[in-house]
């Protein structure tokens, strides 16, 4: 037993490295995850000693816990059972299909990346680009909502940058998990959108195994009191006017409903914008009728580069206001009809966004504007009788002037070439008219 044993050195080198990885997997891997786990349940002690609305511990769970929670509750089952079925393939290929789906959707939630890395680069990305304005905002009826209840911000979307605003905004109150769409399923963005806690989903697809596995993860996370933030128009506007509310994710949040065990509280979120980045893009869009976007990796990239030059250069100006606007909270237990017709309670809440949407200094000079040629004495007089005819829209006016406010828009939309001034007239520039019309109808719905 005590006899020594040679052997050729690039076997002990493997011997040994077996050693070393099992040695890792059982006793240091274990207790290092142990140790970490334990920082970290206390730093997000800390945290939500800060926060209005602590982290849910359904968010703290892993990430593979949820998905096996989520493969393995008895609707999801039948959905594997019956697709395997109806496509002619064995249960095991159709688990499988529903595990990738899953993976897809189910987010891998780190308070560090949210409240560190994602909430600075929120904060710093938004004042860079924009001089942010809290508008409205019901503060008293929202620290009067049920801390035990299920949180939803509905909100417009005007822009990529709407989660963005809303995430530095709401940084006080808690972590919003948002409903984000195919675009942000590229690497490494993907990776960084499900560490801030998002969810992806495929808005066009008609998978019925893909639609419950989705179905079941948004009534988990509404019944384990996720805070979450929805776009009830499905998607971004197109044509800058407020669009009909889809009711998917809506219905999904009302099936199998139960008020007793805990409220949901649906915040409406109005958001405006001197100007949108991808209005060019979106506009293009409306005019082709189709929701293709002309937005290629390469032109994103030439437009970050260029504004960083113009940074570098000293000329670099800010995009104007952004506004955002939180509305009265709407109560489920309070509105018990409501919770019974997902399409009644989309179109309630896309009247509550609409009251709430920001008027902006460029968005105002562009309505006027598209009624026709006008001095500017006239511009300024009709900005002015504009604003005592909305009497209850949140205005934003710079210096808290209506004459400053009228030469920021008007600025703004002749450095970009959207207006031009001819003879002591301002009019809109005809091939213009569509870009135009985009900031205008954004508020049109006002008057």
């Amino acid at each position: 037993m005590t006899a020594p044993v040679t052997l050729p050195l690039w076997l002990f080198a493997l011997i040994f490295a077996f050693a070393a990885v099992s040695f890792a997997t059982h006793f240091l891997f274990p207790s290092v995850r142990w140790f970490l786990r334990r920082r970290l349940e206390k730093a997000v002690a800390r945290l939500n000693e800060r926060l209005e609305r602590p982290i849910e511990p359904f968010r703290l769970l892993r990430r593979y816990d949820l998905i096996q929670r989520l493969l393995y509750h008895p609707e999801v089952t039948q959905a594997i059972v019956e697709y395997a079925a109806k496509n002619g393939v064995r249960e095991d290929v159709a688990f499988e299909k529903a595990r990738r789906y899953a993976r897809e959707i189910v987010p891998s939630f780190s308070a560090f990346t949210y409240f560190g890395l994602g909430l600075r680069g929120a904060r710093w990305l938004s004042n860079t680009l924009y001089r942010v304005r809290l508008g409205h905002h019901e503060a008293d009826a929202l620290s009067t909502i049920d801390p035990e209840a299920t949180v939803i911000f509905v909100m417009n979307h005007r822009s990529n940058m709407d989660y963005v605003l809303v995430t530095h905004l709401a940084a006080n109150r808690s972590a919003l998990s948002y409903a984000v769409g195919e675009w942000a399923q590229v690497w490494p963005l993907s990776q960084l959108i499900r560490a801030m806690g998002a969810y992806f989903i495929r808005r066009k697809s008609r998978d019925a195994l893909y639609r419950k596995v989705l179905r079941r993860y948004v009534q988990m996370a509404t019944s384990g009191g996720v805070t979450q933030a929805i776009f009830p128009e499905g998607g971004l506007s197109l044509d800058g006017a407020l669009a009909e509310p889809k009711v998917g994710l809506l219905s999904y949040i009302l099936d199998d409903l139960d008020l007793a065990a805990r409220d949901v509280v649906f915040v409406p979120v109005g958001l405006n914008y001197d100007r949108v980045l991808e209005d060019k893009v979106l506009t293009k869009a409306d005019q082709s009728g189709t929701r293709r976007f002309d937005a290629s990796v390469s032109r994103v990239i030439r437009g970050v580069f260029h504004q960083f030059w113009l940074r570098m250069t000293g000329r670099f100006h800010r995009f104007g206001y952004a506004a955002v606007s939180f509305g009265a909270p709407l109560s489920l237990r309070a509105n018990v009809p409501l919770a019974g017709d997902a399409t009644d309670l989309a179109r309630d809440l896309m009247s509550r966004i609409a009251r709430i949407v920001p008027v902006l200094p460029v968005p105002l000079v562009a309505y006027l504007l598209m009624r026709g040629p006008q001095s500017r004495a006239d511009l300024a007089a009709a900005f002015s009788a504009a604003l005592d005819a909305l009497p209850d829209a949140h205005v934003h006016l710079p210096r808290n002037s209506r004459d400053y406010a009228v030469e920021v828009g008007l600025r703004a939309l002749i450095e970009r070439g959207i207006v031009h001034e001819q003879d002591g007239r301002l009019a809109i520039v005809p091939d213009q008219a569509a870009l135009a019309n985009y900031y205008a109808r954004s508020i049109e719905h006002l008057f």
